[in-house]
């Protein structure tokens, strides 16, 4: 038999990928030997903030993308804050973690039912034990958890109605807090929103009360939910994942970074700022940061970039490199981030377990957000608890005539950073780093590939496949949002 010829395939546009991706796939034999991400589209905001007065952040930011505007005005109201140098009291912490909550949790929900499972609806896998059932539920626009999700979603999104007046784009995320208060009837309502999203992932999703879901602590847990656990859509998944041996798909450099999520109005955060890598958690340094633009397609390709002093000039004439986004690296070196990275740094003790059997592969990376959805639902009723509708809800501040300050958060795919410089009273550098920027960086300067390039090397191609659905699964299980990867 002979053997099957080393081939080049071009992989994109993808479906149900928010924004336009390509891959190019280096294919020896039956499976992928290397690859190249391609962010085909370049969208110049930081640019475009340049000039502008200090405060317009808060209204050109959020338009970098319509799925995370809220973790893109959060991240630039921190940014604010930090060069005016202002403290938020307590209840604008609080109702800031419940909108980012509110759309980070309607992500995930989104990603799990709109965007993953659909892929294991597909004919190619007619045949398996589960097919029937996952194609019942999770056929593209017609399955039945698509459609009862989507409502889900709907109705959670009233929480937003009611604290940011409107979603995307909201103005009600300020430097030193929030606009909106909250009085002692928005608080009923609000408690009541977020209970039904509840039971909706405890009759649904889960099939069981969340506190069963937080109390699971190791893969012998998760193996009897697979074999005989109530019988959702977070079973069926399991059960996918191990007939289809998800958990050996996928996995990057091992090295997870969190910038961490939602403050805690008591100092530090819900999940933790850190790093995780070789089984140990580690700090952040956002000095420790700089993006590489030898393969993107920007001038200054001869140095590393700290985004302070950062730049966004594209060239278009560039023949090296291959993508728009940039590589952005910690300490040299590539990391990943999403949720998977926040429970990683957080000591959540499965998703330590899987990364330590499994590292970052498509198993662990739906399990860690399926897990984290359950969190942090249930942590917006604590905040909710918490608020105290007759204490103060922004502060005020004069803005500096020079300042230089970073606003650090987390979106529902990861660390999003904006760097934020300011001379004669406007804004000369405006430097960001998304999450698909990190997971889907092209190589560096010393020409190692970025997360994404590095999880996809191995993944099978059968005989015939234009788009391998091993690629898919992998692609689609970072979540990728495109339109915030390059700005």
């Amino acid at each position: 038999m002979s053997e099957t010829p080393n081939r080049r395939l071009i992989v994109g546009p993808f479906n149900r990928v928010e924004g336009d991706l390509e891959v190019q796939l280096e294919i020896s034999g039956t499976s992928v030997s290397s690859a190249y991400v391609n962010s085909p589209m370049f969208r110049g905001f930081e640019r475009i903030l340049e000039g502008r007065d200090p405060m317009d952040a808060l209204v050109v930011a959020p338009r970098i993308c319509g799925i995370c505007s809220v973790s893109q005005s959060h991240a630039a109201a921190l940014a604010l804050a930090g060069v005016m140098g202002l403290e938020v009291p307590r209840n604008g912490l609080l109702a800031t973690n419940l909108m980012t909550a509110t759309e980070n949790v309607a992500d995930h929900l989104t990603h799990f039912h709109l965007f993953f499972m659909p892929d294991f609806a597909r004919p190619a896998y007619q045949g398996r034990p589960w097919f029937e059932k996952a194609e019942a539920r999770f056929k593209a626009a017609q399955g039945i958890a698509v459609r009862s999700a989507t409502a889900a979603r709907a109705e959670l999104f009233h929480v937003l109605g009611i604290l940011g007046g409107k979603w995307p784009h909201t103005l009600t995320l300020q430097p030193g807090g929030v606009t909106r208060a909250v009085d002692a009837r928005d608080r009923v309502r609000l408690l009541a929103t977020v209970r039904s999203f509840r039971r909706f992932l405890e009759d649904s999703l889960f099939g069981a009360p969340l506190d069963r879901v937080l109390a699971l602590a190791g893969p012998e847990d998760l193996e009897r939910w697979r074999i005989s656990g109530p019988a959702g859509d977070f079973r069926l998944f399991l059960e996918i994942a191990d007939d289809l041996e998800l958990a050996a798909l996928g996995r990057a450099y091992g090295r997870f970074l969190s910038h961490g999520a939602y403050a805690d109005p008591e100092g530090g955060h819900l999940y933790r700022r850190g790093t995780f890598a070789d089984g140990l958690g580690g700090p952040f340094d956002p000095d420790r940061v700089a993006e590489h633009h030898r393969f993107s397609r920007m001038a200054g390709q001869d140095r590393p970039h700290p985004p302070f002093s950062g730049s966004t000039v594209p060239d278009g004439m560039d023949e090296a490199g291959y993508s728009w986004c940039k590589a952005p690296r910690l300490d040299g070196l590539p990391y990943e981030t999403g949720a998977i990275a926040r429970q990683l740094v957080d000591g959540h003790p499965l998703i330590r377990t899987l990364a330590a059997q499994d590292g970052g592969s498509v198993r662990s990376r739906v399990i860690a957000r399926l897990l984290e959805l359950a969190r942090t639902t249930d942590a917006m009723e604590g905040w909710l608890r918490a608020i105290d509708p007759s204490a103060p809800w922004c502060a005020a501040s004069e803005m500096p005539d020079s300042a230089q300050a970073v606003g650090l958060t987390e979106a529902a795919r990861g660390a999003l950073g904006h760097w934020l410089r300011i001379e004669r009273g406007k804004i000369a550098g405006y430097q960001i780093i998304a999450p698909t920027t990190w997971n889907f960086s092209p190589r560096d300067l010393d020409g190692v590939p970025g997360p994404l390039e590095q999880a996809l090397v191995g993944a099978p191609v059968a005989e015939g496949e234009r788009t391998p659905l091993s690629v898919q699964h992998i692609v689609r299980s970072f979540d990728p949002c495109m339109v915030c990867t390059v700005h």
